[in-house]
């Protein structure tokens, strides 16, 4: 133990898992590359075998070697045994490995593929020069000059969920572009902007030419660009690093997480433990189906073929534990070891599967991941549904979890785009989800709030089209989610009238200022900040391109947004009002005698949830760190329209011996929109027209 490669002082200690090999063989190279020399150490039993671990210790070698393993053992499909000894195999435990642009999953197939019953036939082909490699890493050997994760709270955090390659590939400033260290280059502008956290798309080894697709239109070869699909849970992307020398990618990773917390801003990965790039029955052997297919895995009760409740071809058997001390191990390095502040768990109601594909009550998985003490103060964020029906949007077992709000998207979206009978549904995610939240002891600050991710349009197209446009994809449009809730008002895609276009930019400032005061933990879509688009493309998880890439010319175009996003965010983190720990109590809140929230329809009076429609105003209680010039804490009344015309709302008294001034109006152009502190305009009648498709947020002084 550990398992893994783990340097010592005079050499290294290599421990892999299989209960059911024969024998395993560990093969050490010379060098990096695909044609290197190498040698083959046979693990003999009883001195290499402990248990399930196969292991041994080899003097002099260091950091930098690369090894790999073949594993021989019964090749039995119907019993779920697909042990072949000529396929070379990646530790599960690698924490880096070599090149992988010319890796050929067709060669590692352990059957003969093209004939009939291919996964039952056993192929002879060996693959030890097309494999990839696994590199000995010391972690050891890197300063992280005092650095520690920085564990912000989740309610006063500021996610911003985005792709280390496509944030820099398009940037003709940045100079190491699509890298970790291009985005240490792009860290002033993420404090410009001011958000506190950065969520990355899965970073974990993953093959990008796992299938072969072309686009239609172009011709161009489509790939894996997103990343859920993945190869080594321990190893950092290597081609997501400009240093190519062995292990150099985890070296820059940790210079980038290490600079990113010197500038204040938290690293959470996006990690997808319930599947892996092995597919299914006729996918490829490379790693953990090689060395014990049938704990691995979850499998059919015909243990030929596989569950798949990740709709990507196996699912990962995440509460044997074995599954479950990798999940462990693994979390637990990337916290200790990488110095990362938090997760979000891609699928994560797989998590919650028994080795059947129930769902579980209480899975000893999310359990331990919850309470593991080196994770304590770690973020865990769950993507809490799967593709195999599983849907557990507040009630994700485990404890302390916070969820993707996937609800509060769609409330949002629906009231925005002038959906009838809205109201009470807004309300309730303004407030911070209570009906999903409150029941279980969890917090506002449980529900990550979103409009757009990467699943999805972005923020502009979802104001532009009102449809998906996937055909560059490859699949005739029919991949990607057809109930968008989206609105284009007037024209799909880029528009040249004005009007069209004043109506587009008002209603992304209503979305980005929902978000900004609603309770809960905002999450924004990279780019959206200054009006990225993907062309109507909703699910664009092959496109390596500029369809994904951040166009930065236009922050200069849409400067009038991007000012916009980081005055709200701003403004949210500046009110405390907005960042609550504890729900609105509304009219039984004790503070200072009055409620803490009190809703009205336009007129004055209090709403009726069942007819009140696209117009409503919320004055709220502030809190006592609303610390404004004058010292004292700061009310808010915020008026919502979102119906076509213009509507005069009956404005309640202002706090006593107080005025109300507009500190936000989605209507007004930039920077009238959004006031700096000790800017805002006094209100001088009790009254205030809100103009149609608009949000007004008075403020107490």
């Amino acid at each position: 133990m550990p398992l893994g490669a783990e340097v010592k002082t005079d050499g290294v200690n290599f421990a892999v898992f299989s209960r059911n090999a024969a024998s395993v063989t560990l093969i050490l190279f010379e060098t990096v590359g695909l044609s290197s020399p190498h040698r083959a150490i046979t693990l003999t039993v009883p001195a290499h075998r402990t248990g399930d671990i196969w292991h041994c210790f080899v003097r002099g070698l260091k950091a930098g070697a690369a090894y790999a393993y073949r594993v021989d053992g019964p090749f039995r499909p119907d019993r779920g045994l697909r042990f072949n000894r000529h396929k070379v195999l990646l530790d599960p435990y690698a924490k880096a490995l070599t090149d992988l642009s010319r890796w050929d999953f067709s060669t590692c197939s352990a059957y003969t593929p093209g004939k009939l019953d291919a996964d039952l036939s056993f192929s002879y082909v060996d693959d030890i020069d097309n494999q990839p490699r696994c590199v000995v890493v010391d972690d050891n050997d890197f300063d992280w000059q005092g650095d520690k994760p920085l564990n912000y709270p989740l309610r006063f955090s500021v996610l911003y969920e985005t792709h280390v390659k496509g944030l820099t590939m398009a940037d003709p400033a940045v100079r190491h572009r699509g890298t970790y260290a291009g985005v240490v280059e792009k860290i002033p502008f993420f404090k410009t902007l001011g958000i506190t956290s950065l969520e990355f798309l899965p970073i974990h080894e993953f093959f990008e030419r796992e299938f072969v697709r072309k686009n239609p239109q172009t011709g161009e070869t489509l790939g894996n660009y997103w990343g859920y699909s993945t190869v080594a849970f321990f190893a950092p992307k290597g081609s997501y690093a400009a240093d190519k020398t062995p292990g150099g990618g985890v070296r820059e990773f940790k210079t980038m997480v290490r600079e990113l917390h010197k500038a204040g801003i938290e690293v959470i990965l996006d990690v997808v433990f319930n599947h892996t790039a092995e597919g299914n029955e006729l996918g490829p052997t490379f790693s953990f189906r090689g060395f014990d297919n049938a704990i691995y895995y979850i499998l059919n009760s015909n243990r030929r073929y596989y569950q798949n409740y990740s709709g990507c071809g196996n699912t990962l058997n995440c509460n044997n534990p074995i599954l479950r001390n990798l999940i462990m191990d693994c979390l637990k390095y990337w916290v200790v070891e990488m110095h990362v502040d938090g997760f979000r768990f891609d699928l994560g109601s797989i998590l919650g599967r028994d080795q059947h594909g129930n769902v579980m009550e209480n899975p000893p998985t999310l359990e331990m991941i919850a309470e593991e003490p080196v994770l304590r103060n770690t973020k865990i964020i769950a993507e809490a549904w799967d593709a195999g029906g599983a849907y557990q949007v507040g009630w994700f077992p485990g404890g302390r979890w916070a969820e993707w709000n996937d609800r509060f998207r769609d409330d949002v979206r629906r009231f925005w785009r002038g959906d009838p009978n809205q109201v009470r549904h807004i309300a309730t995610r303004i407030s911070g989800s209570s009906d999903l939240y409150l029941r279980d002891g969890r917090k506002p600050f449980h529900s990550i709030n979103f409009i757009t991710s990467h699943d999805g349009f972005t923020l502009n197209d979802l104001v532009s089209y009102a449809r998906k446009h996937n055909e560059e994809n490859g699949e005739d449009n029919r991949d990607g989610n057809d109930n968008n809730l989206s609105a284009n008002y007037g024209c799909e895609g880029p528009a040249v009238n004005d009007m069209i276009r004043s109506v587009r930019e008002r209603q992304m400032k209503n979305f980005i200022a929902t978000l900004m005061l609603s309770l809960g933990t905002p999450m924004l879509l990279g780019g959206d900040e200054f009006g990225r688009t993907q062309r109507g493309n909703n699910n664009a998880y092959c496109q390596d391109n500029e369809i994904s890439w951040y166009d930065w010319s236009l922050l200069e175009k849409n400067a009038g947004l991007f000012r916009f996003m980081r005055e709200m965010i701003a403004f949210r983190l500046r009110h405390a009002s907005f960042m609550r720990p504890e729900f609105y109590l509304g009219s039984e809140s004790s503070y200072r005698g009055t409620p803490d929230i009190t809703w009205y329809d336009e007129t004055g009076g209090r709403p009726d949830w069942n007819k009140t429609d696209r117009c409503f105003a919320a004055y709220i209680e502030g809190m006592k760190a609303d610390v404004e010039r004058d010292r004292d804490v700061a009310n808010f009344f915020l008026m919502f329209n979102a119906s076509q015309k213009d509507s005069v709302f009956s404005v309640c008294p202002p706090p006593r011996a107080k005025k109300w001034f507009r500190a936000i109006d989605t209507n007004l152009a930039s920077p009238e929109d959004v006031k700096l502190p000790g800017e805002e305009v006094a209100l001088e009648y009790p009254q205030y027209t809100v103009k149609a498709q608009s949000l007004v947020v008075l403020l107490s002084r």
